[in-house]
């Protein structure tokens, strides 16, 4: 399933927001570039949390969906080294979880996102 893009409404309310941060953290910072970084690098860490979950969530989906799948990589069917293996999601919305996810190659899981066009 594709992901939803926003429409130029939705758009033009996700930039007002993203000028307001901006604002916000530069505040913040009070001219310090160094505590501006960290602030940005935190934004942006606990944001790819909300969407990705915690690595440590995900590394516990990986040995679990590892198990389930027998070692053997859901894209091909060869065997699948756990530390190079990738998780895929059938659907990017639904996150990472047992039911929407299969384990794959890192090159299976590129064929993948090429087929569907998102690289």
């Amino acid at each position: 399933m594709p992901n939803r893009n926003l429409n130029s409404d939705e758009l033009k309310c996700a930039n007002e927001l993203l000028t307001d941060i901006r604002a916000r953290l530069t505040s913040l910072a009070a001219g310090d570039p160094a505590l501006l970084f960290a602030y940005r690098r935190k934004v942006v860490k606990e944001l790819g949390y909300d969407e990705r979950g915690k690595p440590v969530a995900r590394a516990k989906l990986k040995v679990l969906k590892w198990g389930i799948q027998n070692g053997k990589c859901a894209h091909c069917g060869e065997e699948l080294s756990l530390k190079y293996s990738e998780l895929d999601r059938k659907n990017a919305v639904d996150g990472y979880i047992a039911e929407n996810t299969e384990l794959v190659h890192a090159k299976c899981h590129q064929e993948r996102q090429a087929a569907k066009r998102y690289t």
